[in-house]
Parts: C-alpha cells; structure tokens; sequence
C-alpha cells in the first residue's frame, strides 16, 4: 500500500491505535514506549504489511516540526529553582560531553571501518558519531515514572537538562560536517565561527522571542481560552523558524524560550501546559511511526555487526569517559553518580531525525549512516532502556516516590497555593478526627483520598494512616513550605525542643541542666 491524500487518514488512525495499546503494553512490563512506537512502524512497513514510505524530507520536516514543539514543552516543564543548583554540569554535559563523545566515538568508527573494510572516511565517522551524540530523555524519565522510581542527589534535574538542551550542540555539529563533507575547502576556523554564531543567536533570540511570547499572551485578550493555546504554538513555530533564518540554532531557542515561558506568569497556565503535554505525545507518536516506516528491517542485516560495535562502545567506553572527563570539575558529584549519567546516555528519536539530513543533502554513504543510527537507537533502547531503574537500584541511588496526585491545579490570578500531606501513625497522634488536629492558621483540608476513593472532609471525618490531604493555604506559598509548616507545627507536641548552643564548648553547669532537663519525666495531661 502506497501511502497517498486518499488513505492517509486511515493509515495513521490504525497506526496511533495500535501504537497507544502498545505504550499501555510499555507501562506493564517496562519497556522503553519508543522502542514500542518503533517496532509499530517497521511492522507496518514495506518488509512488515506492506505500506511504502520512502521520503526522508517529509521525516526531516515531521522531525523538525515535533522536535520543536517537544524542545519547548520540555522547557515549559523545567523549573528554574529545580536546575538552577545543577546549571553548570548540566549544560557542560549538553555541551562539552556532546562534543566529547562525537569525537571518540568518530576516531573509533574510522578505525574500525578501516579494519573490516568499510569506506567511510574521517569526516563521514566523525558525522556518523555527531548524529548519535545527543541523549533522549522521554523514553528514560518515562520508565522512572511508571515504576514511581526517584533518583537522590539532584540526578534527575541533571539529566532533565541534558536531554533537553543537548539536541542543538548535536545537531550543529551534524550539519557542519554535511557542510564539510559537501563542501571544499570549509576550514576549522570557519567551522568554529558558524558554531558560535548559531549557539549565541540561538540564545539571543530564544530569550527575547520567549519574553515577546509571554507579553503577548498576557496583554492580548483573544476572547477565548482555546486560542491561547493556538497563539503560542504559533510563537513557538516562529521562535524556530525566525531564528533558523538569521542563522541561529532554532532548536536551542524553543527550548530556551520554552524556559521563559514555563517560569513566567501566564493566563491559564495550566490548560496550556495540557495542550503541550497532549501535543507532545501526539507529533512524539507521529514522528516515531514515520521513521519507522522509513526503514527497512532487512537492511540492517548488512550493518549489524559495525552497529553492535558502535552502539557497544559508546555505551561502554565513549560515553563514560566523556562524563566523568567533563564532570570533573565538580566533586560534588560522586563516582556512582556519574556512572549512573554515562549509563543513562539513550538513543532515541532525535539522532535519528538527524540521520535524515545527510541523506536530504545527498552526503555518499548517507543509507549506510541512517541504517546504522537506527540500529545503535535499537540496541541501546534494549540495553539501556530495560535497565535504567535496576541500574538506579544498583547503584543506590533510588528512591521510591509516593503517587499522591489529586490533579488539581489553581489558577495563576488564584492568590491561594495547594498542597498534598500523607498521614502517618505520628500525625494521628493528635486524634483521629479533623476536629481534633490543630493545623496551623490559614490552612484548610478541602479533599481526602484514600486509596482511590475521594472524601469530602467533615469536622467528624475519621483519619487514617495513608491518607493524603487536600490543603489549601489562603497565602501564595510554595508547596514545600506548606508542609513544612504544616509538620513543624503539627508535631510539635511530640518533638523535643531543639537545643541551641552558642559556645562551642557550653560551660559543665549548662550541660547538667541540659541533661537534667532531658531526664525530667513529661507532665501528663492531668497534672497540667
């Protein structure tokens, strides 16, 4: 079946059923949900029911268009007061450790094609890396999802940002060295110049167009909420195609001014965040199915062994030592830290998307690199990407996190905050009843879920232990600050007052009525 304007509509229903049964099958066993969305596509394709799709430009347009709009919302979801104690290693790794790993992992292509008689020249191996050089985070942070699995030390934030803000280095060095293999006589100094003029207009305009966007949206009144959304998918579009046009990285201005956006004040913030999440997982599905069918499974017989050695070696060797190279600066990242980093480095869908470009510019052995990247995304979507919570579990770094979740969520102009509280054995203290807890001043239970089911709270209303309360507070405060209120005050009944000694070393005397203090039996309720 040729796709054409007749059946396309067709094709693509069944193909995104059949895709979202396949993430349902993803979220019960743990595998990567794009490695799933991958293999709907080879099996819909020319070697699977046979529909043929061979246009590595609309791939390239689709890639561009989704990768966009997948850039911007991952920024809209970073939090600047979640990256800002990691900025630094985050963006040396989006960046220096991209370049790193091109570079060796490049040298041994070159050699190993050498070897086993392949004709591939330097330039070509170093492109071949450059377009496995970034990392993917939606498939990674998926799996940590669904297993409820957290990481210690700030890791996620760390990764978060690398994922998100390493497709630009990865992907200027792809196209400078199409521009080098196609071109004569491009210099490194030339190299080096195009390089830093896209990455500065990039976070030039990135910034400015994200701060226009967000002034925008809060002095234009559209009339309807829905066109919000439409406005500024429209801006994201322009951000990426404006920048692109003066020469600039418009990979790294969505994403930057996706940051922009995410961090400011915006009229209903929360159904445009919606909009973007759905969006998402729409052009994700879409841009994943269509590489999909651009490949034909037989072909990767013919690279199967230079793609198992590649994808070997930078999951092994290449990808580590440009992690702990590059962290090196910063000891407060342990040994176990940066080897769960280096294993997290996953192929995904973008280097893929990147392997499009050298065969639109028609670069000799461009099939050869496509098949290839395709391959290595395979296999370290089924090393990496089965291992990632096990690996965590490993290393230690693990934590397990607690689905509370009510999915409610206030409006901006709402100067009120909620906030979500587990009940414990030790909360119950103070009575079983609502009526009976003392919370602090301005704090009201409006919700209570036990397991799945939703509570109406009343002063009457008994607790239990695994409860989660529904708080909301009548001053803007952030949520960790409400329960922490909320545990300092409410337990204060049960907890030893802190001692403060401003001597280092308190005088004995202090010390025997500290102790005796200690000593003293509580009054009980009676004697008071």
């Amino acid at each position: 079946m040729v796709i054409n304007a007749e059946n396309i509509l067709l094709v693509m229903s069944i193909l995104l059923f059949v895709s979202i049964i396949a993430g349902r099958v993803s979220h019960k066993f743990g595998t990567p949900i794009l490695l799933l969305f991958l293999v709907v596509g080879m099996a819909f394709g020319t070697d699977g029911f046979g529909i043929e799709f061979n246009s590595p430009k609309i791939v390239q347009f689709i890639g561009m268009v989704a990768l966009s709009i997948i850039l911007f919302s991952g920024g809209m979801d970073t939090k600047f007061t979640e990256i800002k104690p990691i900025i630094a290693p985050g963006i040396v790794l989006a960046t220096a450790g991209v370049l790193l790993t091109a570079l060796i992992t490049g040298a041994f292509i070159y050699f190993l094609c050498g070897w086993i008689g392949i004709n591939l020249g330097f330039t070509e191996s170093l492109l071949l890396a450059s377009v496995m050089a970034s990392t993917d985070s939606a498939s990674v942070f998926s799996i940590l999802r669904q297993k409820n699995i957290g990481l210690k030390h700030n890791l996620r934030p760390i990764l978060e940002l690398e994922s998100g803000s390493n497709d630009p280095m990865a992907y200027i060095l792809t196209i400078l060295l199409i521009q080098a293999t196609t071109t004569e006589g491009m210099g490194i100094g030339a190299i080096i110049g195009t390089f830093l003029l896209q990455m500065f207009l990039g976070g030039l305009f990135g910034f400015l167009l994200g701060k226009a966007a967000v002034h925008i949206l809060n002095n234009l009144n559209t009339g309807n909420k829905s066109l919000n959304s439409i406005l500024l998918l429209a801006m994201v579009f322009f951000v990426f195609s404006f920048t692109d046009l003066v020469g600039g990285n418009g990979y790294l201005a969505v994403y930057i001014a996706g940051l922009i956006a995410g961090n400011s004040k915006l009229p209903n913030k929360y159904t445009l965040t919606a909009f973007f999440d759905g969006f998402t997982w729409l052009f994700q599905i879409v841009m994943v199915l269509s590489l999909g069918l651009l490949v034909n499974p037989h072909e990767m017989l013919d690279i199967a062994i230079l793609g198992l050695a590649i994808g070997v070696f930078m999951i092994f060797i290449s990808r580590p030592i440009a992690v702990f190279t590059t962290l090196i600066p910063f000891r407060k990242i342990t040994s176990k830290m940066k080897l769960y980093i280096s294993w997290v480095g996953l192929r995904g869908a973008v280097p893929i998307i990147f392997a499009t470009y050298p065969m639109v510019a028609g670069v000799e052995n461009s099939d050869l690199i496509f098949n290839t990247v395709f391959f290595i995304t395979i296999i370290s979507l089924l090393v990496q990407g089965t291992t990632v919570n096990s690996v965590a579990k490993w290393l230690q770094l693990a934590v397990q996190e607690k689905n509370i979740g009510f999915g409610i969520n206030l409006p901006d102009n709402i100067k009120a905050q909620l906030a979500e509280f587990e009940v414990d054995s030790q909360f119950l203290k103070q009575g079983e009843t609502l009526k009976e807890i003392q919370l602090p001043k301005g704090k009201l239970v409006i919700m209570i879920r036990r397991n799945e089911e939703y509570i109406v709270p009343k002063g009457d209303t008994r607790l239990m232990a695994g409860d989660i309360l529904l708080l909301i507070s009548e001053k803007p405060q952030v949520t960790e600050q409400i329960d922490e209120d909320i545990l300092s005050k409410a337990f204060a009944p049960f907890k030893k007052p802190m001692r403060k000694n401003r001597h280092k070393h308190p005088h004995k005397a202090d010390r025997k009525q500290e102790q005796e203090a200690d000593n003293k039996p509580a009054k009980t309720k009676k004697q008071q």
